[in-house]
């Protein structure tokens, strides 16, 4: 009877732990994610503080899957533009005031004042930040949930030597 309720609380543990360790590696994802967001969101804020006030500006504002010449501008301009950018916001140097929308290799940009586009990774920044704040109160509880956890699983073979013996013989595919 005592082996049954053992192996009964050990299985509860292991699922519990199982459980536990999932989401703390979600939550470390999750914090790596928003450091990379954080990391370029501050990237870009050191770009654009480079830039003159009068330098033309662009925001990605989504994906499409066609190609457009637009007033003019032949493609192997566009190309040789926006090569660097992938996603990024920033063309400078482009001479044209009536060039404010076009697409590249599925993208579609928008030209944009630099200081919206200063506030909005700023504010990414602070976002991001935050979020990571959050996530590391997560991740600290996790670990102290795991933590305790663990001994509990260390209480339950101590008591138990017969069902630590039968755990450490099964074997792992």
């Amino acid at each position: 009877m005592a082996d049954e309720v053992n192996k009964t609380a050990f299985l509860e543990i292991q699922g519990r732990m199982i459980e536990l360790t999932g989401k703390l590696k979600q939550v470390q994802n999750q914090m790596r994610n928003k450091e990379g967001e954080k990391k370029r969101a501050f990237l870009t804020l050191e770009e654009l503080g480079q830039l003159s006030d009068d330098t033309n500006t662009y925001k990605s504002i989504g994906m499409f899957h066609s190609w457009h010449s637009v007033w003019g501008f032949s493609y192997a301009v566009t190309f040789k533009l926006l090569l660097f950018l992938d996603y990024r916001l920033i063309v400078p140097n482009l001479q044209s005031n009536n060039l404010f929308v076009y697409c590249f290799a599925g993208r579609t940009f928008v030209l944009e004042p630099k200081s919206v586009l200063m506030n909005e990774q700023e504010q990414k920044l602070k976002d991001s930040e935050s979020a990571i704040g959050s996530l590391q109160t997560s991740k600290e509880y996790l670990e102290k949930q795991i933590a305790e956890v663990e001994n509990n699983l260390k209480e339950l073979l101590q008591q138990d030597p017969g069902l630590a013996r039968q755990i450490m013989s099964m074997t792992v595919i």
